[in-house]
């Protein structure tokens, strides 16, 4: 179940809705295996919901996510290109090359290394 539910979702901007419509879903021990961020909208006022609940609730989820994108707000959970690089930084180059007498000498980035 959480694999494709995951599916709903790809990006920050996506929405969709996860419909549980297995009564196994009522128990706690069955939800439990769910992951954490569906767990967190899995609350006690959705469960074992009438057809006509359900519906209700799924147009009000609709018409609030129908609403144009603010986009300030957006921006504030978004990253930028350089934060996301400054989080992976590139790998330090690293070079091998014989020394006098046979010694390798490995070079990363500024520092000089002898075996």
């Amino acid at each position: 179940a959480s694999q494709c539910v995951g599916r709903v979702i790809r990006s920050k901007t996506d929405y969709g809705l996860m419909i549980f419509a297995d009564s196994r879903y009522n128990r706690y021990d069955k939800r439990s295996k769910l992951p954490k961020w569906i767990l967190q909208f899995l609350g006690e006022a959705y469960l074992n919901l009438s057809t006509d609940m359900a519906l209700q609730h799924t147009r009000q989820f609709l018409r609030l996510m129908g609403q144009p994108i603010d986009q300030v707000a957006l921006q504030s959970v978004l990253l930028t290109l350089d934060e996301v690089n400054a989080m992976n930084p590139a790998p330090a180059q690293t070079t091998t090359s014989a020394g006098q007498g046979g010694a390798m000498i490995t070079e990363t980035s500024s520092t000089t290394a002898t075996l």
